[in-house]
């Protein structure tokens, strides 16, 4: 079963979604990388008010490539989540309710998911050129200095993802796991 959601991200919302849960997200979305999570921690540290509201929304973790002619953007494939593990307790107790990545998270980011009632999606990697067909506007709103790693502002209809980290913790990464192994026995 395939679960449409919008956002920004509500508490029933996020706490309706189960880990394994495949997803179909239409809104806003926003996009993150590492240079992108270093100077909003920085601007967090510093007192700065943040050029994005993060209550209930979802970082993308991702570098577009640049538009092709009559594009609105270029390929837009996940990046390794893990990468962004160091940032991301900061950014949940900000309101942040999503993430959309690829890979594992640390046990920290988990505790904070659980914590802040969040959820990690994980997002096909490979497939950018599938997923960009998704996003329907895409636009600038931070560190335009960073370049394909700037936060950009994407209006997404249908993005496929799937829960990875529910609220709960449940992780789809090690649950399935578990279950590939019981068949294998099995067979």
């Amino acid at each position: 079963m395939t679960k449409t959601i919008q956002t920004p991200l509500t508490g029933q919302v996020v706490e309706g979604l189960e880990a394994g849960d495949r997803v179909l997200i239409s809104g806003i979305i926003y996009t993150g990388r590492d240079a992108a999570h270093k100077g909003l921690a920085e601007m967090m540290e510093r007192g700065e008010k943040l050029p994005v509201d993060l209550k209930g929304q979802i970082i993308y973790y991702v570098g577009p490539c640049p538009a092709k002619s009559g594009r609105v953007i270029g390929s837009a494939g996940p990046t390794t989540s893990g990468r962004m593990d160091s940032y991301t307790p900061l950014l949940l107790d900000k309101g942040l309710k999503g993430m959309i990545g690829k890979g594992l998270r640390n046990k920290e980011v988990t505790e904070s998911i659980i914590k802040n009632k969040a959820v990690y999606f994980a997002a096909i990697g490979g497939a950018g050129a599938l997923l960009a067909e998704s996003i329907k506007e895409a636009e600038v709103v931070a560190f335009d200095d960073l370049g394909p790693e700037a936060v950009y502002r994407l209006k997404v209809e249908d993005f496929p993802v799937t829960v990875v980290i529910d609220s709960r913790g449940n992780d789809l990464y090690k649950t399935g796991r578990g279950k590939y192994k019981q068949k294998k026995k099995e067979i």
